[in-house]
């Protein structure tokens, strides 16, 4: 199912599944994973584009987790499986196409953001299927002399803050890119953490490069226009930077 469509059992997950093991004491728990389909890109329109990652990201009691290559998309199921707690996969509609080959022991991280790109300029931090934009615009970047480092976020909660710390110790400077709408966005949760955690190691404010605050449209140039992209991410970077 695509995320949109988990709003109908949104109360099971929150109210039930979430809390039984704070509630009861922790005499039970409930051992669940839920796959979603995340994200817009394919003209499907508002009911089936969103993203709101962030909003399972508020919860406590969930695990969320956020697969962006064939190998994490492979190998964090063996471990959501085996969590006590419930844990929620979003998968971004647009990889479901990507090929590649795993041993068959790979075992996936649950707990640890990944450096997809080694950089010392500014730090891009990203997640699920703005990956592949992000990667894009760092080439585009170095290209230009901007050494970008790339974060994937991958686990959405609880947070790698460590992680992001130590790019931040390297970079000084940020942009977060997310695909979902900037106002109450898991980029401000992310921006917050950079603030409260590396306030003194930050050379400019933190950027953020988010959908536009409409439903996900139809016609194809609306949607794309309305989504993160390479251009976009380029230019917040160079405004960061200074260029």
């Amino acid at each position: 199912m695509t995320v949109n469509f988990s709003l109908l059992a949104l109360d099971q997950i929150v109210n039930t599944a979430a809390a039984l093991r704070h509630m009861s004491g922790g005499q039970f728990s409930v051992p669940l994973v839920l796959r979603m389909a995340t994200g817009a890109g394919r003209q499907l329109a508002a009911q089936h584009s969103h993203s709101l990652e962030n909003w399972y990201a508020h919860i406590p009691g969930i695990r969320v987790l956020a697969p962006a290559t064939i190998a994490d998309a492979r190998g964090m199921l063996g471990p959501a499986l085996a969590d006590p707690d419930p844990v929620v996969i979003f998968e971004h509609a647009q990889l479901y196409n990507l090929e590649g080959e795993l041993p068959e022991d790979w075992r996936g991280d649950i707990a640890s953001a990944a450096v997809r790109r080694e950089g010392t300029d500014v730090s891009l931090i990203t997640y699920g299927g703005s990956l592949p934009k992000t990667l894009a615009a760092a080439e585009q970047l170095a290209a230009e002399g901007i050494a970008a480092e790339v974060i994937d976020l991958r686990v959405l909660r609880p947070l790698d803050t460590a992680t992001l710390a130590a790019s931040l110790r390297k970079t000084h400077k940020a942009v977060v890119v997310d695909e979902g709408w900037k106002s109450g966005s898991l980029a401000a949760e992310v921006m917050a953490c950079i603030v409260e955690q590396c306030f003194f190691d930050l050379d400019a404010p933190v950027a953020r490069v988010c959908s536009e605050e409409v439903p996900i449209p139809y016609a194809k140039h609306m949607e794309e226009a309305a989504l993160p992209q390479v251009p976009k991410i380029v230019a917040a970077a160079k405004q960061v930077i200074g260029k």
